[in-house]
Protein backbone atom coordinates (compact mmCIF):
# COMPACT_ATOMS: atom_id res chain seq x y z
CA UNK A 1 0.00 0.00 0.00
CA UNK A 2 1.39 3.38 -1.03
CA UNK A 3 1.96 5.90 1.71
CA UNK A 4 -0.13 9.07 1.66
CA UNK A 5 1.10 12.57 2.52
CA UNK A 6 -0.47 16.00 2.68
CA UNK A 7 1.92 18.92 2.10
CA UNK A 8 0.38 22.32 2.74
CA UNK A 9 1.55 25.45 0.99
CA UNK A 10 3.22 23.42 -1.76
CA UNK A 11 2.88 25.53 -4.89
CA UNK A 12 6.46 26.76 -4.40
CA UNK A 13 9.31 26.96 -1.94
CA UNK A 14 9.93 24.37 0.75
CA UNK A 15 6.47 22.86 0.30
CA UNK A 16 7.07 22.16 -3.36
CA UNK A 17 10.47 20.67 -2.63
CA UNK A 18 9.01 18.37 0.01
CA UNK A 19 6.20 17.22 -2.29
CA UNK A 20 8.62 16.52 -5.15
CA UNK A 21 10.99 14.58 -2.88
CA UNK A 22 8.12 12.48 -1.56
CA UNK A 23 7.00 11.82 -5.13
CA UNK A 24 10.48 10.58 -5.97
CA UNK A 25 10.13 8.17 -3.04
CA UNK A 26 6.85 6.84 -4.46
CA UNK A 27 4.36 8.59 -2.20
CA UNK A 28 0.82 9.69 -2.92
CA UNK A 29 0.98 13.42 -2.22
CA UNK A 30 -1.89 15.84 -1.74
CA UNK A 31 -0.62 19.29 -2.69
CA UNK A 32 -2.56 22.24 -1.34
CA UNK A 33 -2.03 25.94 -1.99
CA UNK A 34 -3.89 29.08 -2.97
CA UNK A 35 -1.93 29.51 -6.21
CA UNK A 36 -3.40 27.59 -9.11
CA UNK A 37 -3.31 27.67 -12.86
CA UNK A 38 -6.57 29.58 -12.66
CA UNK A 39 -4.90 32.31 -10.63
CA UNK A 40 -1.65 32.71 -8.71
CA UNK A 41 -1.14 34.68 -5.51
CA UNK A 42 1.62 37.26 -5.70
CA UNK A 43 4.33 37.48 -8.33
CA UNK A 44 6.34 34.34 -7.49
CA UNK A 45 6.04 31.33 -9.82
CA UNK A 46 4.38 28.03 -9.03
CA UNK A 47 0.94 26.48 -8.71
CA UNK A 48 -0.57 23.51 -6.92
CA UNK A 49 -1.15 21.80 -10.26
CA UNK A 50 2.46 22.30 -11.35
CA UNK A 51 3.72 20.69 -8.15
CA UNK A 52 1.32 17.76 -8.47
CA UNK A 53 2.55 17.22 -12.02
CA UNK A 54 6.16 17.21 -10.75
CA UNK A 55 5.19 14.60 -8.16
CA UNK A 56 3.76 12.44 -10.95
CA UNK A 57 6.88 12.93 -13.06
CA UNK A 58 9.07 11.76 -10.19
CA UNK A 59 7.19 8.49 -9.78
CA UNK A 60 4.60 9.41 -7.17
CA UNK A 61 0.94 10.34 -7.47
CA UNK A 62 0.14 14.02 -7.03
CA UNK A 63 -3.28 15.46 -6.22
CA UNK A 64 -3.63 19.24 -6.49
CA UNK A 65 -6.26 20.93 -4.33
CA UNK A 66 -6.69 24.69 -4.29
CA UNK A 67 -7.07 25.63 -0.63
CA UNK A 68 -6.81 28.81 1.42
CA UNK A 69 -5.46 27.44 4.68
CA UNK A 70 -6.98 30.32 6.60
CA UNK A 71 -10.40 28.88 5.73
CA UNK A 72 -11.14 26.22 8.35
CA UNK A 73 -13.92 24.64 6.31
CA UNK A 74 -11.65 24.32 3.27
CA UNK A 75 -8.94 22.66 5.36
CA UNK A 76 -11.45 20.24 6.89
CA UNK A 77 -12.74 19.41 3.40
CA UNK A 78 -9.24 18.36 2.28
CA UNK A 79 -8.85 16.11 5.31
CA UNK A 80 -12.26 14.58 4.59
CA UNK A 81 -11.32 14.01 0.95
CA UNK A 82 -8.10 12.23 1.88
CA UNK A 83 -10.07 10.03 4.27
CA UNK A 84 -12.65 9.16 1.61
CA UNK A 85 -10.16 8.51 -1.17
CA UNK A 86 -7.42 6.72 0.74
CA UNK A 87 -8.61 6.03 4.29
CA UNK A 88 -5.20 6.92 5.70
CA UNK A 89 -2.72 9.74 6.18
CA UNK A 90 0.85 8.65 6.84
CA UNK A 91 2.38 12.13 6.86
CA UNK A 92 1.19 15.69 7.38
CA UNK A 93 3.70 18.40 6.50
CA UNK A 94 2.43 21.63 8.03
CA UNK A 95 4.28 24.07 5.80
CA UNK A 96 1.79 26.74 4.61
CA UNK A 97 2.89 30.13 5.92
CA UNK A 98 1.29 33.46 5.10
CA UNK A 99 3.83 35.35 7.16
CA UNK A 100 6.10 36.00 4.17
CA UNK A 101 3.57 37.70 1.91
CA UNK A 102 4.64 41.25 2.70
CA UNK A 103 8.30 40.28 2.45
CA UNK A 104 7.78 38.52 -0.88
CA UNK A 105 6.05 41.63 -2.15
CA UNK A 106 9.31 43.51 -1.62
CA UNK A 107 9.06 44.61 2.00
CA UNK A 108 12.67 43.89 3.00
CA UNK A 109 13.13 47.09 5.01
CA UNK A 110 9.86 46.47 6.85
CA UNK A 111 10.99 42.91 7.57
CA UNK A 112 14.24 44.01 9.24
CA UNK A 113 12.80 47.08 11.00
CA UNK A 114 12.45 47.21 14.83
CA UNK A 115 9.16 45.69 15.97
CA UNK A 116 7.72 49.07 16.99
CA UNK A 117 8.14 50.29 13.42
CA UNK A 118 6.57 47.22 11.82
CA UNK A 119 2.84 47.34 10.97
CA UNK A 120 0.46 45.25 13.05
CA UNK A 121 -0.28 43.26 9.88
CA UNK A 122 3.22 41.80 10.17
CA UNK A 123 2.31 40.15 13.48
CA UNK A 124 -1.15 39.11 12.28
CA UNK A 125 0.28 37.45 9.18
CA UNK A 126 2.62 35.36 11.33
CA UNK A 127 -0.10 34.11 13.64
CA UNK A 128 -3.30 34.06 11.56
CA UNK A 129 -1.49 33.12 8.34
CA UNK A 130 0.98 30.82 10.08
CA UNK A 131 0.57 29.40 13.56
CA UNK A 132 -3.22 29.26 13.52
CA UNK A 133 -3.21 27.54 10.14
CA UNK A 134 -0.82 24.91 11.46
CA UNK A 135 -2.96 24.32 14.53
CA UNK A 136 -6.22 24.03 12.59
CA UNK A 137 -4.69 21.73 9.98
CA UNK A 138 -3.27 19.49 12.71
CA UNK A 139 -6.67 19.49 14.38
CA UNK A 140 -8.43 18.50 11.15
CA UNK A 141 -5.92 15.74 10.41
CA UNK A 142 -5.52 14.25 13.87
CA UNK A 143 -8.35 11.67 13.54
CA UNK A 144 -6.93 10.41 10.25
CA UNK A 145 -3.35 10.33 11.54
CA UNK A 146 -4.54 8.36 14.57
CA UNK A 147 -6.16 5.78 12.29
CA UNK A 148 -2.89 5.27 10.37
CA UNK A 149 -0.20 3.15 12.04
CA UNK A 150 3.09 4.96 12.72
CA UNK A 151 2.04 8.23 11.09
CA UNK A 152 4.04 11.46 11.31
CA UNK A 153 3.24 15.17 11.68
CA UNK A 154 5.99 17.62 10.71
CA UNK A 155 5.60 21.31 11.53
CA UNK A 156 8.01 23.57 9.65
CA UNK A 157 9.65 26.04 12.00
CA UNK A 158 12.96 27.89 12.31
CA UNK A 159 15.87 28.18 14.72
CA UNK A 160 16.32 31.73 15.96
CA UNK A 161 19.97 32.75 15.58
CA UNK A 162 21.93 34.40 18.33
CA UNK A 163 21.59 38.14 17.89
CA UNK A 164 19.03 39.70 15.58
CA UNK A 165 16.34 37.34 14.34
CA UNK A 166 15.07 37.64 10.73
CA UNK A 167 11.60 39.16 10.89
CA UNK A 168 12.16 40.33 14.43
CA UNK A 169 9.97 39.81 17.47
CA UNK A 170 6.82 38.66 15.68
CA UNK A 171 8.67 36.04 13.64
CA UNK A 172 10.52 34.70 16.68
CA UNK A 173 7.27 34.48 18.66
CA UNK A 174 5.49 32.65 15.84
CA UNK A 175 8.25 30.10 15.33
CA UNK A 176 8.42 29.54 19.09
CA UNK A 177 4.68 28.87 19.00
CA UNK A 178 5.13 26.35 16.18
CA UNK A 179 7.75 24.52 18.25
CA UNK A 180 5.32 24.46 21.16
CA UNK A 181 2.55 23.14 18.94
CA UNK A 182 4.74 20.24 17.82
CA UNK A 183 5.91 19.48 21.36
CA UNK A 184 2.52 19.66 23.06
CA UNK A 185 0.77 17.75 20.27
CA UNK A 186 3.44 15.07 20.70
CA UNK A 187 2.29 14.51 24.30
CA UNK A 188 -1.19 13.61 23.11
CA UNK A 189 -0.37 11.98 19.78
CA UNK A 190 2.78 10.05 20.75
CA UNK A 191 1.11 7.55 23.09
CA UNK A 192 -1.36 6.86 20.29
CA UNK A 193 1.33 6.04 17.72
CA UNK A 194 1.82 9.38 15.93
CA UNK A 195 5.23 11.08 15.87
CA UNK A 196 5.12 14.89 16.00
CA UNK A 197 8.24 16.97 15.37
CA UNK A 198 9.11 20.56 14.52
CA UNK A 199 11.60 20.77 11.68
CA UNK A 200 14.12 23.62 11.46
CA UNK A 201 15.71 24.24 8.06
CA UNK A 202 18.51 26.74 7.68
CA UNK A 203 18.47 29.13 4.76
CA UNK A 204 16.62 27.41 1.93
CA UNK A 205 17.01 28.59 -1.64
CA UNK A 206 13.33 29.18 -2.28
CA UNK A 207 12.00 31.58 -4.87
CA UNK A 208 11.27 34.07 -2.12
CA UNK A 209 14.70 33.86 -0.51
CA UNK A 210 16.51 34.17 -3.82
CA UNK A 211 14.92 37.58 -4.34
CA UNK A 212 17.20 38.81 -1.56
CA UNK A 213 20.24 36.65 -2.32
CA UNK A 214 22.56 39.66 -2.52
CA UNK A 215 21.62 40.61 1.05
CA UNK A 216 22.04 37.13 2.56
CA UNK A 217 24.88 34.73 3.25
CA UNK A 218 23.65 31.54 1.59
CA UNK A 219 26.82 29.53 2.14
CA UNK A 220 25.76 26.09 3.34
CA UNK A 221 22.15 26.75 2.35
CA UNK A 222 19.71 23.98 1.51
CA UNK A 223 17.57 23.27 -1.52
CA UNK A 224 13.81 22.80 -1.10
CA UNK A 225 14.17 19.25 -2.41
CA UNK A 226 16.97 18.62 0.10
CA UNK A 227 14.63 19.48 2.95
CA UNK A 228 12.09 17.15 1.36
CA UNK A 229 14.55 14.26 1.24
CA UNK A 230 15.15 14.67 4.97
CA UNK A 231 11.41 14.50 5.63
CA UNK A 232 11.08 11.40 3.45
CA UNK A 233 13.91 9.77 5.39
CA UNK A 234 12.33 10.75 8.71
CA UNK A 235 9.00 9.22 7.70
CA UNK A 236 10.78 5.98 6.76
CA UNK A 237 12.85 5.83 9.97
CA UNK A 238 11.71 2.87 12.11
CA UNK A 239 13.14 4.66 15.16
CA UNK A 240 11.40 7.99 14.48
CA UNK A 241 9.21 7.72 17.59
CA UNK A 242 12.33 8.52 19.59
CA UNK A 243 12.21 12.01 18.06
CA UNK A 244 8.64 12.65 19.21
CA UNK A 245 8.17 16.17 20.55
CA UNK A 246 11.59 17.40 19.48
CA UNK A 247 12.59 20.41 17.40
CA UNK A 248 14.94 18.85 14.87
CA UNK A 249 17.51 20.63 12.73
CA UNK A 250 17.48 19.62 9.07
CA UNK A 251 21.27 19.41 9.19
CA UNK A 252 21.21 17.03 12.17
CA UNK A 253 18.67 14.74 10.52
CA UNK A 254 20.62 14.86 7.27
CA UNK A 255 23.65 13.58 9.15
CA UNK A 256 21.53 10.91 10.82
CA UNK A 257 20.18 9.64 7.50
CA UNK A 258 23.12 10.41 5.22
CA UNK A 259 20.93 12.72 3.16
CA UNK A 260 22.10 15.39 0.74
CA UNK A 261 20.37 18.72 1.42
CA UNK A 262 22.43 20.99 -0.84
CA UNK A 263 21.29 19.82 -4.26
Amino acid sequence: MRRVAWVTGASRGVGRGVAVALGAAGWVVYVTARSSRAGRTGHLPGTAEDTAAAVDAGGGSGFAVVCDHRDDAAVAAVADRIGREHGRLDLLVNNAWGGYERLNAGGWQEWIAPFWEQPAEHFDAMFVGGVRMHYMTARACAPLLLQTPSSVMVTLSFTMPEGDAPGGVAYAMAKGADDTLAAMAARELGPRGVTSVALHPGWVRTEGVMQFADQLDLAGSQSPEGVGRVIAALAADPARAGLNGQSCMVTSLADRYGTDTAS
